[in-house]
């Protein structure tokens, strides 16, 4: 029999000792074996601390950015192979996608955005500068640096590959190394795609360690700088949050548990409309794909008491027509639970379920399976319950059936469904499925504080939405109470996790060495030679020009009235301007912006490509006719673009813009982008072994 490897301390090893049998959960038949048993973790997490976590500290983001990228397109690749192992776990074709191809999705999430959103440096900078005095000589700026631990991460079993990389995708653009713990019945799967990972050979060593089996006492040995993440159930997730380690040195720990979500048909979309074709169609997806096994999964759903029997009906019927089976099998919409032990599991929740509810379809006695056999098979049919009484009778409100089981619940008002909503105690989702806005608006208010994500839904955007069920990794996952009380993903905030922030005090020079981002107040070094004059690896940040001065004419607004068609009255109505708060006419804003970009532009062709944005646009103070204006133009800030076939080595410069008077007042403040040829290209990133 095939036993699992783990990867520790940068090698595939078998444990030792008896092992934990996994199965196909389709045909029943023993396909591998797993166990942790001889692994050394105190060792592991050390060889993760001193070699993995200096190799990826010694990266910039754009560095580890390109690496996940790189990984993306190597295990896409060979997708079809997982797709087949994915198989056994019981998902169909479309269950695998989620799993699978969602999983790649999200490395290549990441690697953009380590690219867009996170500088070329080794650390983050978060925010402006904070003043901190009357001088200016004084202040404070937020950085992110990478934790100098390892970062735990233990996975269910219902997403085995997408689990793996939503978690490992953040911690490694943050430059934390990831041990990763997969559930044990589906860690066939994972251990696939984590071979693929390795052999691909773009991980820097210690950056990636796999547990195939139990966690053993890993979490004994975590210290203050190590994290764990955690998915799973609250009871387990309660278990290990209160481990001696964690609590005694504050490790990090987030915690994404099942909830009840629920999903809500507002009072206006009756049967007939796209909201209610729309609503039935979201629920019996949720509840059939993965087989209900999904943290994100409807449980429980709430419709207007004039509803409910036009959507037990719709329901009924569309879910009848859900054929189950071995996912191989064309037509198969629903393969089995991931094993006979969730199997177990599901019956009990669903027995406790029934005593607040009646049966309105499926059940026990009602499973038709398909191309396998139902006893050998992980099977279990399809349940839609009713609770009349959803107030009085608590049980859908507290108890989960981890598979395709949901309740079907009557609210007579919006604030009463708001309230059954809340009696979740915190869920992952929610969904809404309205025309009107302000219905849209009340819930979301009504909820929010209850929920990690909430989806609207209704014909406009029905056919671009992702689903009820699909975290994406620009948007939070998590949610309160029950939920975890975590946040995984979300963008720039996921990596953010696993860095320290810190706030530093000092001169405005010094923090600008520090963080390698001018702010007002540090040095200006002035050159004879033109900043627009210089390639991208010559500038220097504090780098300024002072241009000469301009005296601002009726005829500067007249024309620029003209040539742009606005005719504010406050730069053209003398009478009109004298009872404004300007109290007599006033320059356009964008005129005094043009003008500054006359006084600093260098025209001559040069290195400076084009102008690729503008940010942060204040105009702080009035112009007035007859007013001299002045710009100061100091380099910022610096980004290397990554070098593309064709196109010209660039980076983007960042520079900061202030616009003067002639008292020396502030009157407009900007950061202007441009691009600038390079002349220096960066380090290619490895390609796979």
């Amino acid at each position: 029999m095939t036993r699992l490897k783990n990867y520790a301390l940068g090698e595939w090893v078998e444990g030792n000792g008896s092992a934990t049998p996994l199965y196909n959960a389709v045909t029943g038949a023993q396909v591998a074996e797993a166990t942790s048993s001889g692994l050394d973790f105190n060792a592991m997490l050390d060889y993760g601390r001193t070699v993995g976590g200096p190799a990826l500290r010694a990266m910039t983001f754009h560095q580890r950015a390109r690496i996940l990228k790189a990984l993306a397109q190597y295990l896409t690749a060979r997708k079809d192979e997982f797709y087949r192992v994915s198989s056994w776990t019981g998902a169909t074709k479309s269950d695998s996608w989620i799993d699978v191809d969602g999983g790649f999705g999200t490395l290549f999430a990441y690697a953009s955005r380590g690219r867009r959103e996170f500088p070329d440096e080794t650390f983050y900078v978060d925010g402006g500068p904070e003043a901190l005095s009357k001088g200016g000589t004084f202040i404070g700026r937020h950085i992110c640096v990478p934790m100098e631990g390892v970062a735990v991460q233990i996975n269910a079993f219902n997403f085995p590959v997408w689990g793996m990389l939503e978690k490992f995708a953040t911690s490694f653009l943050a430059g934390v190394p990831s041990i990763v713990k997969p559930a044990t019945v589906t860690s066939f799967l994972t251990e696939s795609v984590a071979k693929a990972m390795v052999e691909s050979g773009l991980l820097p060593a210690g950056t990636f360690q796999l547990i195939c089996g139990s966690a053993g006492d890993l979490l004994d040995h975590l210290n203050c700088q190590d994290s764990v993440a955690f998915t799973g159930s609250a009871s387990t997730g309660l278990l290990l949050k209160t481990n001696s380690a964690i609590v005694g040195n504050s490790v990090r720990f987030n915690q994404e548990a099942d909830s009840l979500n629920f999903s809500m048909l507002g009072p206006d979309a009756a049967p007939g409309t796209d909201e209610f074709d729309l609503f039935i169609k979201e629920v019996a997806r949720e509840m059939t794909a993965k087989a209900g096994q999904k943290c994100t999964a409807i449980r429980r759903t709430f419709v207007h008491e004039s509803m409910v029997d036009a959507v037990a009906r719709a329901l009924t019927q569309r879910l009848s027509t859900v054929k189950v089976g071995d996912p191989s099998v064309e037509g198969v919409r629903m393969g089995p639970l991931a094993g006979k032990g969730q199997v177990r599991e599901v019956e009990r929740s669903a027995e406790k379920l029934r005593a607040g509810s009646e049966l309105l379809f499926g059940g026990p006695g009602t499973l038709d399976v398909i191309g396998a056999d139902a006893e050998q098979g992980a099977f279990y049919p399809t349940m839609l319950l009713y609770n009349g009484k959803p107030f009085e009778q608590a049980q859908a409100h507290d108890v989960e059936a981890f598979g395709p089981v949901n309740t079907l619940m009557p609210y007579r008002t919006i604030d009463e469904a708001i309230a059954l909503a809340k009696l979740g105690k915190g869920s992952l989702v929610g969904s809404l499925f309205t025309a009107r806005d302000d219905v849209a608006r009340e819930v979301v208010l009504g909820t929010a504080a209850y929920h990690g994500r909430l989806m609207i839904v209704n014909r406009l955007s029905a056919k671009e939405s992702t689903g009820h069920g699909s975290p994406m990794p620009h948007l939070v996952h998590g949610g309160p109470g029950r939920a975890g009380g975590g946040e995984e993903m979300g963008g720039v905030r996921g990596v953010l996790h696993y860095m320290q922030r810190t706030a530093i005090q000092g001169s405005p020079q010094t923090v600008a060495a520090v963080t390698r981002e001018w702010s007002k107040g540090a040095t200006e070094l002035h050159d004879r030679v033109h900043p627009f004059r210089k390639f991208f690896d010559e500038l220097v940040i504090g780098e300024t020009l002072t241009t000469h001065r301009r005296t601002v004419t009726e005829s500067d607004v007249v024309n620029f009235a003209g040539i742009s068609g606005d005719f504010f009255y406050a730069h053209m109505d003398d009478i009109a301007a004298q009872d404004s708060l300007f109290e007599k006419r006033v320059a356009h804003g964008y005129f005094v912006l043009s003008a500054a970009a006359g006084l600093f532009v260098d025209p001559a062709p040069g290195p400076v490509l084009a102008n690729y944005g503008l940010e942060g646009l204040r105009f702080v103070k009035p112009v007035y006719i007859g007013d001299t204006i002045q710009a100061r133009l100091t380099c910022k800030q610096k980004t290397a673009k990554e070098d593309r076939e064709g196109q010209i080595p660039q980076g983007v410069v960042h520079w900061d813009v202030e616009v003067t008077n002639q008292h020396h007042e502030p009157v407009a403040v900007y950061t202007i982008l441009t691009l600038v040829r390079r002349q220096v290209v960066t380090t290619p990133v490895p390609s796979p072994s």
